[in-house]
């Protein structure tokens, strides 16, 4: 059991601050029933905690409160209370930034994309990511995206020695765009270990929410809080190859329904994530179907397999989830191994499909998640081709979405894949890379484990109700 410890200090106002295991307690004075106090009675999580220090007799803390952002508790010390004062200060500090790897006055790169979703991106960062980053006292140097692909010149660019961690203000693109940028940068592995820490601020917001989960994704606060707070954690990254041509996926790979309700529906980005319910909604009416020929180099085909490899990793302790900072890193970008490989192992379907979609998030937005076996860091990318069903089975396979439901459906293929590779047998269409558009036309994906960095509070993706953790129902869907 848990004991709850309290460390109190007296302002000369008589206020009193408690730090105890979870919290900090602002007490205002007690007996003066007709004075407003300087600061309300609160009770603030040690995560929400920013920081603590005395200045000759003055006191100050900072913290984040929901709804009113940053509110900083100030004040006097009692005369003669100025050691006492700094040793509980420290202590504070210490017991806000407990986590190991966590550390104050990080260090960050800000790229803000304010074109980007509902371009509000500008707007999000100077009012509500900047004042946290200052109260915290990070030093922080922020570049406002000005042109098309402008965050792969920075993640070319980037000082890495110069910063803790990159904060992209925008929504998933422009994290596409870093990691595209740090694979042509002089020492590519070093940069790709620099951790990003998206802020929500695009449509769809997908890796926000995997790091954070549904509650907590799009919540501004708690994605700066991770950007002070978290630690550097290992993500798969995908090389997409096409016509020669190598390029880096951190996120997903579509084609099909997935990728028209994506790519289609770019004129109705002012909707945010509800123009992707629009577009699929659309494509049960016009229920296309799209011929293609896949090659998987599987690791699992099974999906019980997969359901216990994915409890057996949330069930590690939590220490072994992080990325070791003194680990050495080679120079080069990883080589790829399966590029021309084509043996008989590699599983082979031929027919058209509904969609294919590759990934390595859980949730591809707030309405889906798309693969709820998905980790950040098994080695494979997860990859689903669902068969052409029914237009009332498209209906139904809505209800539970969020939840990762249609993970059982017999019709939902579903493979851990080292390696894919798919060639389209139509002309036209749309190929989505990370949410991009790219060529439409055959391309090799091939997962390399632990290329690219995020900062996490939790060491995996954050699901909620998730279907892959649940025996398969009784009856299985289509």
């Amino acid at each position: 059991m848990l004991v709850m410890e309290e460390f109190p200090l007296q302002l000369s106002s008589g206020a009193t601050l408690v730090r105890t295991n979870s919290h900090l307690d602002v007490r205002p004075p007690t007996g003066k029933p007709n004075t407003k106090p300087k600061h309300p009675a609160w009770k603030v999580p040690l995560k929400r905690v920013l920081w603590a220090g005395l200045s000759g007799d003055s006191l100050e803390v900072a913290v984040v409160v929901e709804k009113k952002g940053v509110v900083k508790i100030d004040g006097k010390v009692r005369e003669g209370g100025e050691a006492d004062a700094s040793k509980w200060a420290e202590e504070l500090m210490t017991a806000a930034y407990a986590e190991p790897g966590a550390k104050p006055q990080r260090r960050f790169l800000v790229v803000v994309n304010p074109h980007g979703g509902p371009g509000k991106a500008g707007s999000i960062y100077k009012k509500k990511v900047e004042p946290i980053l200052a109260a915290a006292r990070c030093t922080y140097k922020a570049i406002f995206t000005e042109y098309y692909q402008h965050a792969v010149k920075i993640g070319e660019e980037l000082a890495v020695d110069e910063y803790d961690c990159i904060i992209s203000v925008s929504g998933d693109g422009i994290v596409h765009e870093l990691y595209n940028g740090m694979a042509k940068h002089k020492t590519p592995r070093k940069a790709f270990r620099v951790p990003i820490a998206p802020i929500p601020a695009g449509s769809g917001n997908g890796l926000s929410l995997n790091l954070l989960g549904l509650k907590e994704g799009t919540n501004i606060v708690a994605a700066t809080l991770n950007a002070i707070k978290g630690r550097p954690m290992a993500v798969d990254v995908c090389s997409i190859v096409q016509d020669g041509k190598r390029t880096f996926s951190y996120m997903s790979q579509c084609l099909g329904l997935m990728a028209d309700l994506d790519l289609g529906t770019e004129h109705l980005r002012m909707l945010g994530s509800n123009r992707f319910v629009y577009g699929y909604v659309r494509g049960i009416v016009t229920h296309k179907t799209y011929p293609y020929s896949i090659s998987i180099k599987a690791m699992e085909t099974e999906k019980q397999k997969m359901s216990a490899a994915l409890q057996e990793n949330l069930d590690k302790p939590i220490e072994t989830r992080f990325l070791d900072p003194y680990e050495a890193l080679p120079d080069e970008l990883p080589a790829l191994q399966y590029a021309d490989d084509d043996a008989s192992d590699w599983v082979k379907l031929d027919d058209s499909f509904s969609f294919l979609y590759g990934g390595k998030c859980s949730y591809v937005s707030r309405d889906l998640m798309q693969f709820p076996a998905g980790m950040p860091n098994d080695g494979a990318v997860d990859l689903t081709v669902q068969c052409a069903v029914p237009r009332g089975d498209m209906i139904t396979a809505m209800d539970g979405a969020e939840n990762g439901t249609g993970f059982w459906r017999k019709s939902n293929l579903y493979y851990k894949a080292y390696a894919y590779r798919c060639k389209p047998l139509k002309k036209h269409g749309y190929l989505s890379i990370d949410g991009e558009k790219y060529p439409f036309g055959e391309f090799h994906v091939e997962c390399h484990q632990g290329l690219g960095t995020m900062m996490s509070c939790y060491g995996h993706y954050v699901t909620e109700d998730n279907a892959a953790l649940k025996p398969p129902p009784a009856k299985v869907p289509r």
